[in-house]
């Protein structure tokens, strides 16, 4: 019996099958990037998504297959998988999801969204439940190909939008490793206050950007002790994990940050050791978004 599937990104399976291994959860078989487990569903910080009630269903015919769907629920997105032509023609039969790109900082949808597969060409996976709001567990936005200087803006705007947190007018926000200012231009432009930090200027239009300061230092040379407190402390600094969890840490003993985003990097093996370190912090949240490459992004909020 099949209790929970989860969605790993393309190329981060290995990551998942891992991640579930350490945590003493089975995994029975592999459908596509779907993992599929016969025990309850749990967190996983490598799944774009996790189907938290999945039920086999027999599909004799596409009608029985639709009919079915339908039996459970409204809204369904589909994970193509298989038997393409046959799944096409069970979601013409659906009513039509209009999963359109956000406007950031538009908020994620709230609507209810389960996601289905074919496993045989009479036999479907649905669950009328899941953890993430977007299809597949990937947001969609609509792209600024003018502002940012490159698109890590995406993966700042994939993970608030997921925390359904974001600065704002009267927030002070610290940016580490900011250049060439992809989320320092974010920031800039939701109205909070930015102070970018990096030996390595930013690009002249993000840095004329009013309520953009910035500092030609080492985020690792800053003592937060000594620093003013900020409202966000945000880094997509490239740097060891090891390193930036001795950041953090520095940053919350000092209590000079309400809240952190930061994005975890691995160089070479993937470190699952110090990802259980970051979530022995408290109030942390991990998790692998679909514009996250080799790495996780971590945020601890203040309620």
């Amino acid at each position: 019996m099949i209790r929970a599937a989860y969605l790993a990104a393309e190329g981060f399976e290995a990551e998942l099958a891992e991640e579930l291994r350490l945590s003493g959860r089975r995994l029975a078989a592999w459908h596509g990037r779907l993992a599929l487990s016969p025990d309850p569903p749990a967190p996983a910080t490598w799944a774009l998504d996790v189907w938290t009630d999945p039920q086999e269903l027999p599909a004799p015919s596409v009608k029985a297959a639709a009919d079915a769907l339908r039996a459970m629920q409204r809204n369904w997105s589909h994970l193509p998988l298989l038997h393409h032509r046959r799944s096409t023609l069970i979601t013409e039969r659906l009513p039509p999801v209009k999963a359109r790109p956000l406007v950031f900082p538009e908020p994620a949808p709230t609507a209810p969204l389960g996601a289905w597969t074919l496993l045989a060409p009479d036999r479907l996976l649905a669950s009328p439940s899941k953890t993430s709001p977007f299809v597949n567990g990937e947001a969609r936005f609509v792209e600024d190909k003018s502002g940012p200087p490159s698109r890590a803006y995406l993966k700042l705007w994939e993970g608030l939008t997921r925390l359904g947190r974001h600065p704002g007018p009267g927030d002070r926000c610290l940016d580490l490793g900011a250049s060439p200012g992809g989320w320092t231009w974010v920031i800039a432009r939701l109205g909070a206050e930015v102070t970018a930090v990096d030996k390595a200027p930013l690009e002249p239009a993000i840095a004329a950007y009013p309520g953009v300061n910035y500092r030609p230092e080492s985020a690792f040379a800053l003592d937060p002790r000594q620093e003013s407190p900020v409202t966000w402390l945000f880094s997509d600094v490239i740097c060891y994990p090891a390193r930036l969890l001795g950041l953090v840490r520095r940053w919350i003993e000092a209590e000079k940050a309400d809240n952190i985003f930061c994005t975890i990097k691995f160089q070479g093996e993937t470190d699952h050791a110090i990802i259980a370190e970051f979530k022995q912090i408290q109030g942390s949240i991990l998790f692998h978004s679909s514009q996250n490459k080799h790495e996780v992004t971590f945020a601890r909020l203040m309620p």
